[in-house]
């Protein structure tokens, strides 16, 4: 039984782990400047009288309107997959990363409004406490690996050649 376990321990971290670990890096990747793309929308007053709303939410009330737009987007995400499987495979997989973009917009800024009240809940601060700490010691194994290391410096210096190919641009039609 030992055996066993370790095999399916051995095809999770070779298989999934890798797609788990892409999928992380996006959240990561997108959660704050998603979220301060909606904060902007706090400006409007519909919304912010919305928002402070759910920020007065008791926690059980507040657990349920964080995991809303999870169980909204799943139909969008199903119809997605529909239409890959019909034929239509750009179509499916744009309104996937459409409903992605909008589901972790969402759930960041509904995090950020509803997590003191989450935090109350005893077993929801525990395991938000693993999550997080498997989560950081995930990205932070893909960010040390080398071929992260290496997409870095190759984005880094093309950003520097970009910034200077824009500047002697500039320098040349003034």
């Amino acid at each position: 039984m030992h055996s066993i376990k370790r095999l399916f321990k051995a095809l999770f971290n070779a298989t999934l782990t890798p797609l788990i670990a892409l999928l992380l890096i996006f959240e990561e990747w997108g959660w704050e400047p998603l979220a301060r793309a909606m904060d902007r929308l706090a400006r409007l007053p519909v919304w912010s009288q919305l928002e402070r709303l759910i920020r007065r939410l008791p926690p059980y009330m507040a657990l349920v309107v964080f995991f809303v737009p999870m169980l909204a987007l799943l139909p969008v995400k199903l119809l997605a997959f529909y239409w890959i499987s019909k034929g239509h495979a750009l179509l499916g997989l744009l309104v996937v990363l459409a409903a992605k973009l909008l589901g972790t917009a969402l759930v960041a800024r509904l995090f950020h409004l509803t997590q003191p009240a989450l935090m109350q809940l005893p077993w929801f601060s525990r395991w938000y406490l693993r999550w997080k700490t498997w989560k950081d010691g995930i990205i932070a194994q893909v960010k040390s690996s080398r071929p992260w290391r290496l997409a870095h410096a190759i984005g880094r210096k093309s950003k520097r050649a970009a910034q200077s190919f824009v500047a002697a641009i500039r320098q040349a039609f003034r």
